[in-house]
């Protein structure tokens, strides 16, 4: 079984740079797809508060036979929960649906510019952080003048930023800052929903390396740095998304697929994005 690589967050704690995605996997089928991807090599669980599966993680993590500091395990606070008294009673959920003693990664899901203030909200998250039962809290899908004005008021600098990045959006201001600033980029959606697995960039460069699109497009993620997790309930896709680590792109190839970059969201505009469930 191939190791995977680790970075080391700005607080010292080392997450895995590959792991395994829940978004859009059905509470009843969590567990099951989940204990796949532990037996086949992952030990880096994406969930959310949003996504309603947190219990099915929990259940497939103390079922593996793992020990609990082997398997990283990240959720996020959900939308109707911003207000920090609301955010506390939130991760208090979170920990008891997942019932792993504590959290290795709690983000804020979403800025909700135009619902309440993230500020106040990171404040909370401050709070759960300083008590130990996670033991990182970052950000999702922030932009540049989120972070800053977080910085400027707040005590803790995000670990890590999860923000869409794939090659038709290389996401490249956000993923910059971080870097400056000791933020580690978290990528969703790798590979567009699929959007780019028939671009001829891509399956050029697969049939050069004999490899499929999607391993291409996940290896160009890790050799940039990023930290991705990859979503399927079919055991031969998560076998294919975790074989990454035998072979390597070159500079040719990662920069014919760093020219796809045409600014294509799948997902929502952080800056004007304010649903709350």
């Amino acid at each position: 079984m191939a190791a995977v690589p680790t970075i080391t967050l700005n607080n010292g704690v080392r997450i895995p740079q590959l792991g395994f995605g829940v978004f859009q996997v059905p509470p009843e089928e969590t567990a099951a797809a989940t204990a796949t991807a532990l037996e086949v090599g992952y030990r880096h669980i994406d969930t959310a508060q949003m996504y309603g599966n947190e219990a099915g993680v929990g259940e497939a993590v103390r079922a593996s036979g793992l020990a609990r500091d082997e398997v990283f395990v990240t959720s996020k606070l959900n939308n109707d929960s911003h207000d920090p008294e609301a955010a506390l009673a939130a991760f208090e959920r979170t920990t008891a649906a997942l019932d792993l003693g504590h959290v290795d990664l709690f983000l804020v899901h979403w800025p909700l510019p135009g619902v309440g203030d993230f500020v106040e909200t990171w404040r909370a998250m401050e709070e759960i952080y300083r008590s130990g039962r996670a033991r990182a809290i970052g950000v999702s899908n922030f932009q540049v003048h989120h972070l800053n004005r977080l910085m400027a008021e707040t005590t803790i600098t995000p670990a890590v930023n999860q923000i869409e990045v794939h090659p038709y959006l290389g996401n490249e201001e956000v993923r910059a800052f971080g870097r400056e600033h000791g933020i580690a980029t978290e990528a969703w959606s790798p590979i567009a929903q699929g959007l780019v697995l028939d671009d001829p960039a891509v399956v050029r460069v697969a049939e050069g390396v004999g490899r499929t699109p999607a391993q291409v497009v996940l290896r160009w993620h890790l050799q940039r740095g990023d930290i991705v997790f990859p979503k399927s309930v079919t055991r031969a896709r998560v076998e294919e998304n975790f074989a990454l680590f035998d072979f390597e792109l070159d500079e040719v190839a990662m920069a014919s697929l760093t020219a796809l970059d045409r600014g294509q969201r799948t997902g929502p505009d952080p800056d004007t994005f304010n649903y709350v469930p």
